[in-house]
């Protein structure tokens, strides 16, 4: 959703105790009737499904006196990718009397572009059936086996605060401390890997192939490839 081309748009969210209770009344009366929304995917081994869904804003019209609340950008905070899960436990955000708001360090108001690659969330279960599951589960929370290949690549969630745009495909895995400025893109070819090293800076890169990377100079803390 472009925000820049949309200036209001649903956030799914609800009011449980008001939506509990006008249910209730709704079911017992007159039933709700929802158009069935066809939704195609891919399983994790390559199969195809078809995901049969109801959207739950298309039960306002069942709802008299239903309200809509406008809500800043800056209390919807949705966790429903890896992508998301980085840019939330980064130093991007700062806990304030139970809320998470911007760090007041970053020079920007907005928040990094973050996109990780299927490797950060690869899911591997032993059945299509689960698998299937996973998948149309994974529109309302992380599965676990997700959350667990995204610990995996990360010793510590490196610090953000100066970032714009990250970008991760393939095989990459980040040690300690590692902090990341400007545009970074880091491209692991198809069956090779890259490890980002403890204490690596990365400004306006572009990383590629199969890489080891080492740290050179600390006082400027000069980034090295080297092919493995």
């Amino acid at each position: 959703m472009k925000c820049t081309l949309y200036y209001l748009f649903d956030v799914a969210n609800l009011s449980k105790r008001a939506l509990l209770l006008a249910l209730k009344r709704i079911m017992e009366n007159e039933g709700m009737d929802l158009e069935i929304i066809i939704n195609p995917k891919v399983t994790d081994d390559g199969q195809p499904v078809i995901q049969l869904e109801t959207a739950a804003g298309a039960a306002v019209k069942h709802f008299k006196g239903a309200h809509g609340v406008n809500v800043p950008r800056s209390r919807f905070l949705p966790v429903k990718s890896c992508s998301d899960l980085l840019l939330i436990k980064s130093d991007i955000y700062s806990l304030e009397h139970g809320q998470l708001v911007i760090n007041r360090s970053r020079m920007f108001e907005n928040t990094p572009v973050i996109k990780l690659g299927d490797h950060f969330k690869k899911v591997i279960l032993p059945s299509p059936t689960k698998t299937c599951l996973t998948r149309a589960m994974s529109d309302f929370f992380l599965p676990t086996t997700q959350i667990q290949q995204f610990q995996k690549r990360f010793k510590k969630i490196p610090k953000v605060l100066e970032l714009d745009h990250l970008t991760v495909t393939g095989d990459v895995y980040f040690g300690r401390n590692v902090t990341l400025r400007g545009t970074v893109i880091i491209v692991a070819n198809e069956g090779q890997r890259i490890d980002i090293p403890d204490g690596c800076i990365l400004e306006n890169r572009l990383l590629s192939g199969n890489l080891t990377m080492t740290v050179r100079a600390q006082a400027c803390m000069r980034v090295v490839a080297r092919s493995r």
